[in-house]
């Protein structure tokens, strides 16, 4: 690893910022996977439906209304 930065830092800034660049995207998928997977478990989990299901209540009372049925 020390290695690994004592090469980074011999490079000249461009590559420095290009490394920089792509560790930033890797990191963002990274935690944008991990963000999906968690909210396909909470949205499977049949409590979550449940309150989610309770919450839309007024909506759909509110749409009735509007839609005059």
């Amino acid at each position: 690893m020390r290695k690994a930065i004592h090469h980074i830092r011999k490079q000249p800034e461009h590559i420095k910022r290009h490394i920089l660049h792509i560790a930033i995207i890797i990191c963002a998928v990274i935690l944008f996977l991990f963000w999906i997977y968690s909210l396909g478990t909470t949205l499977t989990n049949i409590d979550t439906r449940a309150k989610i299901s309770q919450d839309l209540k007024p909506l759909s009372i509110l749409k009735d209304n509007l839609t005059g049925q």
